[in-house]
C-alpha cells in the first residue's frame, strides 16, 4: 500500500486544495489517477498487488471472474491493466445521451458472466453502482470490485473488495464544507457532470 501512495505522489496524482468531487461532495485532496495511469510501468506496479490478491482468491476457489469492466472514465485503464495482469478480457461502460451508464461499442455480456468492476478512486460508490446495475440488467453477476484508491469514509462494498490503497481524506457535503466557509475557491478536475 505504501508503494502505491509513493507512486501517487511521484506522478503528481495526489493534489491538495479545494475540490468539487464527481459525487457532489467537497474535499481538501483530489486523486487525479490519470497522472499515474499515463505511465504503463507505474500502472502495472500500482495494480500488481491487487492482481496478486485476486489471483490467489480465484485459485483458491473463493472468487470467480470471467471479465473485467470499468466505468468510463476512471475505470477504463484500471480495467485494462487488471485484465492484462489476470489474462481476462477487459472493457468498459459509459454514459449514453441521457447520462445512463450503459454497455456500448459492441461489448457483450453473457447471462451469468462473472464480473470484476474496477475504478480509479472510490468515494461514494456512485459510478461502480451504476456500472453494476447496467451489467446486472444484462444478466451479469458482479463478484468483485477493485480500485486504485479507496477514499470512502464509511459504507460496505457488496462484493469482494480489492483496493490498492486506503486513504483517509476529509470530504464534506457542500453545506458543511470547511473550505467553503473560508471562501477558498473550489475546482472540479473530474470528468463527470453533476
Amino acid at each position: 500500500m505504501e508503494n502505491v501512495l509513493t507512486l501517487l505522489r511521484e506522478s503528481g496524482a495526489m493534489l491538495e486544495g479545494h475540490f468539487l468531487l464527481s459525487s457532489g461532495r467537497h474535499s481538501d485532496r483530489y486523486f487525479q489517477c490519470a497522472k499515474l495511469l499515463q505511465y504503463p510501468n507505474m500502472a502495472a506496479a500500482a495494480l500488481s498487488g491487487v492482481a496478486e490478491r485476486i489471483r490467489r482468491d480465484v485459485e483458491s476457489g473463493k472468487l470467480e471472474i470471467d471479465a473485467v469492466v470499468g466505468p468510463a472514465m476512471g475505470g477504463i485503464v484500471v480495467a485494462y491493466e487488471l485484465g492484462r495482469q489476470l489474462g481476462l478480457p477487459a472493457f468498459f461502460t459509459e454514459r449514453d445521451d441521457t447520462g445512463t451508464m450503459v454497455l456500448r461499442r459492441g461489448f457483450e455480456i453473457n447471462p451469468g458472466q462473472k464480473i470484476l468492476i474496477t475504478e480509479d478512486v472510490i468515494t461514494t460508490g456512485k459510478s461502480y453502482g451504476e456500472c453494476a446495475s447496467s451489467l446486472e440488467s444484462l444478466g451479469a453477476k458482479v463478484t468483485a470490485l477493485a480500485c486504485l484508491v479507496d477514499r470512502r469514509q464509511e459504507g460496505e462494498v457488496p462484493w469482494a473488495f480489492y483496493p490498492a490503497c486506503k486513504v483517509d481524506v476529509a470530504n464534506w457535503e457542500p453545506g458543511d464544507c470547511d473550505l467553503c466557509r473560508k471562501n477558498v475557491p473550489a475546482v472540479k478536475p473530474g470528468s463527470r457532470r453533476l
